[in-house]
């Protein structure tokens, strides 16, 4: 199969290699998947890079998000069958190092969804990380039903789709963005309320549209960045839930401010998060995505002997979504 690997970490140009490797089999209780889109999520660029663990396998073929079409099951196989359109999370991670970059790949069938038929490829690649880790942000903690979701950095690929899902449970939600541009996609996901944090003050905004009561639920792109700023818009017996922390990887947590007000502090890597929980957030981002027009953002297309060029595409940084490579050119 044609596909693209690294054998030691550093800058995408230097190290991705594009050629071929063998075709892998789906083993038991595994399926085999005949990869359309790869979507590529900054995690992966950083893997690569070699700023997350370094070098974990002797060959990593990179990018853990995809979709495409099942064309082999393995012995044990019963909730999917051959030929059915489907999307995937977490192929290059927990202990496998193959991930989408690559015309096929085999992998348990708990990573692998059915894709419902009016999303395409290329959007169901879209899903994986970002819209497991939104959905997992919104609802580790219970149904949203009635409450006030922030979401920080609400045109992001995560922050998107949490603003969407958050709108689907049933929340009010305030988005932060950091442009005009991105408050436009803030908006067309169904934000109530958007916030320029560089230029209007987030704190002010947030307990004016909740009547100073502050909000329940905070999805947060950059934990230690708003750390000056987060803790004073929660409301009591709310929640932040961690996805990452940029600005400071190291921040100093007002734990008294927190403690007083019953703030529940989340972290989540959704590689590490119980399969309860990631079989719900698969069967819930589906039955959304079935349910209706969607907002499934990709911020860039490459072939896949271009991946290289995704990759600096992620770091770059400033994109409106996912970036995709099409595996089947």
């Amino acid at each position: 199969m044609r596909a693209v690997w690294y054998e030691r970490c550093g800058p995408a140009a230097e190290v991705l290699s594009y050629g071929e490797q063998p075709t892998p089999s789906a083993g038991p209780g595994e399926v085999r998947v005949r990869l359309e889109a790869s979507g590529v999520n900054p995690a992966d660029a950083g893997r690569r890079a070699g700023n997350y663990r370094g070098l974990e396998f002797p060959l990593v073929i990179p990018n853990s998000d995809g979709a495409g079409i099942i064309d082999q099951v393995g012995e044990g196989v019963t909730r999917l069958k051959i030929g059915q359109r489907v999307w995937l999370f977490n192929g290059q991670r927990n202990g496998r190092a193959l991930g989408t970059a690559a015309e096929y790949i085999a992998l348990a069938e708990q990573l692998v969804t059915p894709l419902p038929d009016q999303v395409s490829f290329a959007e169901g690649a879209t899903f994986g990380i970002p819209a497991m880790t939104a959905w997992c942000s919104l609802f580790a903690d219970g149904p949203l039903v009635g409450k006030t979701v922030l979401v920080t950095g609400g045109a992001g690929a995560v922050g998107n789709y949490a603003v969407q899902l958050a709108k689907w449970g049933g929340a009010k939600v305030i988005a932060t963005v950091s442009s005009a541009a991105k408050a436009e996609q803030a908006r067309l996901a169904g934000a109530d309320l958007v916030v320029n944090y560089k230029s209007e003050d987030v704190v002010a905004k947030a307990l004016a549209f909740t009547d100073r009561r502050g909000v329940d639920h905070v999805v947060e792109v950059d934990f230690g960045g708003n750390i000056a700023t987060t803790p004073k818009l929660m409301a009591v017996n709310s929640t932040i839930a961690v996805y990452a922390t940029v600005g400071n990887r190291t921040p100093v947590v007002p734990v008294r401010e927190l403690m007083e007000r019953c703030v529940n502090l989340r972290g989540l890597v959704l590689f590490a998060l119980p399969w309860k929980l990631l079989s719900a957030a698969q069967a819930d981002i589906t039955q959304w995505a079935a349910a209706g027009k969607r907002l499934h953002n990709i911020a860039g297309r490459y072939p896949l002997s271009e991946t290289a060029e995704a990759h600096l595409a992620v770091e770059k940084g400033g994109k409106l979504g996912t970036v995709i490579v099409d595996c089947a050119r």
